[in-house]
């Protein structure tokens, strides 16, 4: 690849478009070698562990190199495009990047396996530079234990890994270069990173070098167990498989990597509590139905969500201390006076939870408007990373795929988050008579170190009572 060094060329550089990402993958490239760009414009869209995020770029001129193809996951502060912002002619424009998979291999690399997932759990493919490592000594050390084993593999095939290593010579080496995660991953699996051969660029260590020399040791053949009994003959049962595939394998990154690793670390660090009600919202349901009509709300999505929303906001102020959250650092209880109410959105990256800022102090016209742009926007995929920080509380809607019910978990940092069932038609008994009304579930889910069993009860027992006689979000807000 060459490196541009003019003075009127200038590169952009993949910019951290959260807070503290490390790394983003570019999804796609909207500008090619040769075009002409401004300042502000888009020129490519990337994924991040958070969002996917279009990127402007902030310069006008012409663009001379793309770093990398669509699909590839490159370090925050590595530089992704050249521009010359000499002003001149539009250069002729060059051959566009090649996806990943048609990207011819160099003679001297090896294949790539899997590309890299993001923010810190792999190795990004990435142009920049390390820095030559100190004394000589350490390279000729490294180069005689490199050609050592790969003499030894010559003889031995690719069983020989594990083999080879020890049996080159005994030479002083330095530290082989290896990303954290890469180096927690060896040690995980009890690999010795000296014995590693590595394949990244400037000899770097990557996630596929260690499984390599996993699955390279070889394993003693267990004992034969005694033959069983003689039995009938019986047919083997067809293998039964859909469009005759097995098995598809689909890479964990992005959102959804972020939001297992956020579910993970909230259910095994927050204690969880739920708690059930089941609630008579045909008061509500016949509300709505007249809202649409209301003129102040026409254009607005008007909804169930929307007052089971501001039930959500009337109950939290009449019970604040549960809009709060967990300090493990400073061993303190921050109590928030303000409502970012998070929304539960399944989107094709996955689950995310965009939150409506200071949804507290909107009036219903306003929540509407709010509630309307985060799903459209979720919809499309442009939910920006700020939308989905400093979030107090949420609300998840299991009840749109016709579940009656569930037991959800905290986001992180959150101290409650309230799931709403299905609303059906069933029998219940009103005013002393079995009649069909509509009928849904509501459950509460709440972190007992911040909650005890009363408050928690009291905050779904007033959503309860609000869904039941509407009225009272005048009375109560």
């Amino acid at each position: 690849m060459t490196t541009m060094t003019e003075a009127s060329v200038r590169e952009f550089k993949m910019p951290d478009v959260g807070e503290g990402l490390t790394e983003a993958e570019i999804l796609k490239w909207y500008v090619q070698p040769g075009d002409t760009v401004t300042d502000g414009q888009v020129v490519c869209e990337v994924e991040t562990a958070k969002a996917a995020v279009e990127l402007p770029i902030p310069y006008d001129g012409v663009v001379r190199e793309l770093r990398f193809a669509e699909g590839t996951t490159v370090d925050v502060g590595t530089a992704i495009i050249a521009v010359d912002v000499s002003g001149g002619a539009a250069a002729p424009a060059a051959e566009p990047v090649p996806a990943p998979e048609s990207v011819p291999a160099e003679p001297e690399e090896k294949p790539q396996g899997r590309q890299p997932v993001l923010v810190g759990y792999g190795v990004a493919a990435s142009s920049t530079k390390r820095r030559p490592r100190k004394g000589a000594e350490g390279t000729a050390a490294e180069a005689a234990v490199q050609a050592a084993v790969q003499k030894e593999l010559n003889g031995h095939g690719p069983a020989g890994v594990a083999e080879a290593a020890p049996e080159a010579p005994a030479v002083e080496r330095s530290r082989p270069l290896a990303k954290p995660p890469v180096r927690k991953l060896a040690k995980d699996l009890g690999v010795d990173l000296a014995t590693v051969i590595p394949s990244g660029p400037e000899g770097v260590i990557t996630r596929e070098d260690v499984h390599a020399a996993v699955a390279a040791v070889p394993t003693a053949a267990p004992e034969p167990a005694p033959a069983p009994p003689a039995a009938p003959a019986v047919a083997a049962a067809p293998v039964v498989s859909y469009d005759g595939v097995r098995e598809t394998r689909v890479p964990i990154k992005g959102v959804r990597k972020a939001t297992a690793a956020a579910m993970v670390g909230s259910a095994f660090t927050a204690p969880h509590v739920t708690e059930f009600v089941t609630v008579d919202v045909t008061r509500t349901m016949k509300l709505v139905e007249e809202l649409k009509q209301d003129k102040d709300l026409q254009g607005l999505r008007v909804n169930p969500l929307l007052l089971i929303a501001k039930a959500l906001l009337v109950a939290i102020k009449r019970n604040p201390d549960v809009n709060a959250s967990w300090d493990e650092a400073n061993q303190e209880i921050v109590l928030k006076h303000y409502v970012n109410l998070g929304i539960a959105a399944a989107t094709p990256r996955g689950l995310i939870v965009p939150n409506i800022k200071d949804a507290h102090a909107k009036t219903l016209p306003q929540l509407a408007e709010s509630l309307g742009e985060l799903v459209s926007t979720a919809r499309d995929g442009k939910t920006s990373p700020g939308a989905m920080q400093g979030g107090t509380v949420t609300i998840t809607n299991v009840g749109v795929f016709g579940i009656d019910t569930g037991t959800p978990i905290l986001n992180p940092g959150e101290a409650a988050i309230l799931a709403v069932g299905a609303i059906k038609l069933q029998p219940w008994v009103h005013k002393g008579k079995v009649k069909p009304r509509q009928v849904t579930t509501l459950a509460l889910s709440f972190d007992h170190r911040l909650v005890d069993g009363e408050l928690g009860s009291k905050v779904l027992a007033d959503i309860a009572a609000i869904l039941e006689q509407p009225k009272r979000l005048i009375t109560w807000g």
